[in-house]
């Protein structure tokens, strides 16, 4: 059976995930697209999958390929373990979120972490906590956890006001990193650095008037505070900080980009 009209009762229900953050938090699932982050979607995690006809056509009807050491690089073998439903190339592209749709989607449940599981799970010996301050931008938020998982951060801890962890765009820049790296999200922020402290991490807020890095010697359990892209840190969750800390910069530069800022500080 192929899905062929977008008045399809499933297709609104996707493109409702896709566009609100209050259907994706009242349902508890987000939409994943494209076949390079689908493939890291636990199958544990997946509530159901789309494809598009000609998707089909050109990539699961079709003679098998030999199996490399990729297990997912055969993509026939990968269609025969999940079940999916086939959707006219007409009405994928309205349920797509990009201009040239790869033909794959998959309506995936959201982790549930909490604050407290991420503190009990770190190791005290080489933690690093992420901690962002009203982040706005999508990519900036996306960008933070996969260069986290790349440097081996615990986990990201985020206000509410931060940009919606499950936005098609974080979920694609994080190509994958989403399914791996702890991320909780908080209504009192200042409260959770509280609650990071007292579990015995030492926090950095990083700030203008903060020391120069290169100048702290970091505790081995610690916590990167990280700010607005616009007004960096609010006062409020700064001054929870034990104690803050900048990138030294050359020129007239007063501020780096977010995430950029981000991966200096936890590879440093």
């Amino acid at each position: 059976m192929i899905i062929t009209s977008t008045s399809n009762e499933q297709i609104k229900r996707i493109v409702k995930l896709r566009e609100k953050s209050k259907e994706r938090k009242a349902e508890g699932l987000f939409v994943v697209e494209g076949i390079r982050i689908f493939k890291e979607i636990p199958a544990m995690d997946i509530d159901s999958v789309f494809v598009s006809e000609s998707f089909v056509e050109n990539n699961i009807d079709v003679e098998p390929k030999d199996i490399t050491d990729n297990k997912y690089d055969n993509i026939p073998d990968l269609f025969n373990r999940v079940d999916y439903t086939v959707v006219a190339d007409n009405v994928f592209k309205k349920l797509s979120d990009t201009v040239t749709p790869q033909g794959v989607l998959a309506v995936v449940r959201m982790q549930d972490y909490t604050l407290e599981e991420m503190l009990d799970a770190r190791d005290k010996d080489s933690s690093c906590i992420v901690v962002l301050d009203k982040i706005q931008d999508p990519g900036n938020l996306g960008t933070i956890i996969r260069t986290g998982e790349g440097a081996g951060i615990t986990g990201v801890v985020m206000s509410s006001d931060t940009v919606d962890l499950y936005n098609p765009k974080v979920i694609r820049s994080t190509m994958g990193s989403i399914f791996r790296v702890p991320c909780v999200v908080v209504d009192d922020l200042a409260n959770a650095v509280e609650t990071i402290k007292s579990s015995g991490v030492k926090t950095y807020a990083a700030h203008l008037d903060g020391k120069d890095i290169s100048t702290v010697d970091l505790a081995d359990d610690r916590a990167f505070l990280i700010g607005n892209e616009a007004n960096g840190l609010s006062e409020e969750i700064a001054n929870e900080a034990d104690e803050k800390i900048k990138i030294p910069m050359e020129g007239e530069v007063e501020s780096l980009n977010a995430a950029v800022a981000t991966a200096i500080l936890i590879y440093r």
